[in-house]
């Protein structure tokens, strides 16, 4: 009796291991085919955003051909870098973000003054919209200073696109985390979109945004550098009426 009760015991045991095997490879087949699903996603976003300019360059480039009388080569070449300068953007874009995605470290991260970094980036824009700043001294954290400044450009330009009259601009210090908040007065972001705009390629108003000049991986970047520095990043509703960035990265 006592050796049926133990290959009882045993069987359940192996039952029991069989089903959390099952689960595991479940589990894994399930997360094997989202990347699958995703890397294919990625691969149809990147030629879509690739065939426009090099659409518009082989247009102009048959326009030259088929009336080569009627050539303005000045306006011509005007818009063919503009073109390339579209295509040149984008994969600098792609590239830094595969570089985040893989986490890669192209340097050490170093003690950095986020107020500092803040005005030193300011000072060197020209920008459309008045920006208005509130730093508070000696808000320390430790990154790297050129994705840091890269996320922040990220953030200005997003900014300076969608407001309307001007754009706030915010470091403090709230309990043991650095903040960055980075407002304008624009239109804002629905409740609904405030997560999905982080993905690449997205775009609230497609037309608009390449009009502007974005590529539609900027909060991406920004995104994934934030995570890179073992921070959160979140959009909320401005005090203005428009939309608020809101960054928060460990104190030093």
């Amino acid at each position: 009796m006592t050796s049926l009760r133990h290959l009882r015991d045993c069987l359940g045991e192996l039952d029991e291991l069989e089903r959390s095997i099952k689960h595991g490879i479940d589990s894994m087949s399930s997360k094997l085919y989202r990347a699958i699903d995703w890397q294919r996603r990625f691969e149809a976003d990147v030629s879509h955003e690739l065939r426009t300019p090099i659409a518009g360059l082989r247009a102009q480039l048959e326009e030259a051909r088929l009336h080569p009388g009627e050539l303005d080569v000045d306006d011509l070449l005007e818009r063919a870098l503009r073109d390339v300068e579209r295509l040149h953007t984008l994969v600098d874009d792609l590239y830094l973000l595969a570089q985040l995605q893989a986490a890669a470290q192209p340097a050490e991260p170093a003690l950095l003054d986020l107020g500092d970094l803040v005005q030193s980036e300011l000072a060197r824009r020209a920008d459309r919209c008045d920006v208005k700043v509130q730093v508070a001294p000696g808000v320390l954290v430790r990154g790297l200073d050129a994705r840091l400044r890269r996320m922040l450009s990220e953030l200005l330009d997003n900014a300076q696109r969608h407001a309307k009259t001007v754009v706030f601009v915010r470091v403090r210090r709230t309990a043991d985390v650095a903040e960055l908040v980075v407002a304008d007065d624009g239109d804002g972001i629905a409740q609904g979109d405030r997560e999905r705009i982080f993905d690449r390629f997205t775009r609230l108003d497609a037309a608009r945004s390449r009009d502007r000049g974005g590529t539609g991986l900027g909060l991406a970047i920004v995104r994934n550098i934030v995570y890179g520095h073992e921070g959160e990043v979140h959009v909320e509703r401005s005090s203005a009426g428009g939309a608020a960035f809101v960054v928060r990265l460990p104190l030093a």
